[in-house]
């Protein structure tokens, strides 16, 4: 039930993000749009509950209730910058904004960036262990929740990776390529 559960809340995100876009850009309703995006949480707090009244119930704690706090975490996480990129591109396309400006490309400015997408990711990791704790102290017993305190070190190891990654753009900043001068000479007759 839980897995189903997490597909369910993956795909209500996406219908509830592009159902809110589409209202709010192609209906021209944008409080109606906006209080559909601000919907969106909503799913993670029934993922939530519907987690806890599994264990309540007296289910094994086990990888399902793990990956449900790992997808919380991400949510929280990484959920905010995901809609605002949407709807960035979503205002664009729809409703003739300017196309929204990208990450940037070299030097400091992308490890900054970097740096900032992989505090997403602590924030996920943070949020995932605390839940995962909770999870832990309300099953109340150590022989059965093994699988949830891996799902901690799995929450830190991913965030661990993607630091890693974001250093490389620190330590080996990607230049910009050289622009060649123009040729500001006169171009000979008849060419």
């Amino acid at each position: 039930m839980i897995v189903a559960l997490i597909v369910a809340c993956e795909i209500g995100f996406w219908v509830l993000l592009a159902a809110g876009l589409a209202v709010r850009y192609l209906l021209r309703m944008e409080r109606t749009g906006m209080a559909l995006l601000l919907c969106e949480p909503l799913l993670e707090v029934v993922l939530l509950v519907a987690t806890a009244v599994d264990l309540k119930n007296g289910a094994d704690p086990s990888w399902k209730h793990g990956l449900a706090a790992l997808y919380i975490g991400y949510t929280v996480g990484h959920g905010h910058r995901t809609v605002k990129w949407l709807d960035g591109h979503a205002a664009h396309r729809l409703a003739g904004a300017p196309k929204p400006v990208g990450p940037p490309r070299y030097g400091m400015p992308r490890a900054r960036h970097e740096g900032r997408v992989w505090l997403g990711t602590v924030g996920a990791a943070v949020v995932a262990t605390v839940l995962l704790q909770i999870a832990v102290w309300y099953v109340d017993d150590s022989s059965r929740t093994g699988s949830l305190e891996s799902w901690r070190a799995t929450a830190w190891r991913a965030a661990g990776i993607h630091g890693l990654i974001a250093l490389t753009y620190l330590i080996w900043p990607k230049k910009a390529p050289d622009v060649p001068e123009p040729d500001h000479r006169p171009s000979a007759p008849g060419r």
